[in-house]
């Protein structure tokens, strides 16, 4: 059984900066990629920023710039550090990992909130 458990979401001001952090445990093999999605009140989840195994990372186009996305050292674990946030970037954020050999799966965590406001 997988698991994921995001941390780091809160209370900041525009401007402010967040460092989100997951981590993945338990039976997981082979990880893909590993994204960050969000999800604020009344709208769709959107991808926010992805990893690929090799590194490559992508962005969505309102968040370049701002947010880097990046692995630790334990390749189960993934960070999204925010800086310059702006309170359209209020959302609860997701981790999601695609991992498997051949036939892989998707996981997700219960999300962490993140709200800019003054």
């Amino acid at each position: 059984q997988v698991q994921l458990e995001e941390s780091g979401g809160g209370l900041v001001q525009p401007g402010g900066s967040l460092r989100l952090s997951c981590v993945a445990s338990g039976s997981i093999i082979n990880i893909n990629v590993m994204d960050w999605y969000r999800q604020a009140p009344g709208k769709e989840r959107e991808l926010v920023a992805r990893i690929t195994a090799g590194g490559t990372t992508n962005y969505l186009d309102s968040v370049k710039g701002r947010f880097t996305i990046f692995r630790g050292n334990s390749k189960n674990m993934v960070y999204l550090q925010m800086s310059s946030l702006k309170p359209e970037d209020t959302a609860v954020y997701y981790c999601n990992v695609v991992a498997g050999l051949g036939i892989t799966s998707r996981y997700w965590g219960q999300g962490t909130q993140v709200t800019v406001s003054s």
